[in-house]
């Protein structure tokens, strides 16, 4: 099959994988919610919990194809940056899977204290994560605005909004409450749309076009 086949299939599978838990999971506990509120949500929806992270974990080797074949047709030194990001996102992604796997595991169990301490380490996931997706929206919008652009215009635009979005975001990490809250709207509905959406415009495009071919090789 042809490189670009397995990169517009793992583009559109991993977004799909990725939907699909978000939808799984429903309407997550608010950044003010109390620990009993917490832990009785966790009562309520350890089967939704455990449905997305196994589609979580399925997107993951998508994505990691998606990653590496984005990264063979980009030139150096945007590749590595790119790659990089991508990498630290797939980490840390997984950890975050573990904190909410946890909390679900034993839910009849789990005490109020606990569930709200747990679930804030977890929380900071999306303030932290816009660090590599800077790192792999960068190079694409530096390609794209190029003197002689090796990616389309368009999908800089695309791009350049979803980073720009994500450098705001980082004031989340000192976010409380409401909108801005670590693991709140911001992250989890605004930042995530916007870098999914450049992602699969990004996939789509490398995998209908010729091979970037690099100056220096």
């Amino acid at each position: 099959m042809q490189k670009s086949h397995v990169l517009l299939g793992s583009t559109i599978g991993f977004g799909v994988l990725y939907l699909a838990g978000g939808l799984a999971l429903g309407t997550t506990p608010d950044a003010n919610d109390n620990g009993a509120t917490v832990a009785a949500w966790f009562r309520d929806n350890d089967g939704h919990v455990r449905a997305w992270l196994w589609l979580i974990t399925l997107g993951l080797p998508l994505f990691a194809t998606f990653a590496v074949l984005v990264r063979d047709r980009l030139p150096t030194p945007h590749r590595d940056i790119f790659f990089v990001g991508a990498i630290a996102l797939a980490a840390q992604t997984a950890v975050y899977g573990w904190f909410w796997g946890g909390l679900s595991w034993h839910a009849d169990r789990l005490d109020a204290a606990t569930a709200r301490t747990v679930l804030d380490v977890a929380s900071f996931w999306g303030p932290v994560l816009t660090a590599s997706t800077v790192m792999m929206l960068a190079p694409v919008v530096a390609l794209a605005f190029a003197r002689h652009p090796l990616v389309p215009r368009w999908l800089g635009v695309i791009s350049a909004v979803a980073l720009a979005e994500q450098v705001v975001e980082t004031v989340t990490i000192f976010g409380d409450r409401g909108f801005t809250a670590p693991g709140g709207p911001m992250n989890l509905f605004l930042g995530a749309g916007l870098v999914s959406l450049a992602w699969l415009s990004l996939g789509v495009s490398l995998a209908r076009s010729r091979p970037i071919v690099p100056a220096d090789e």
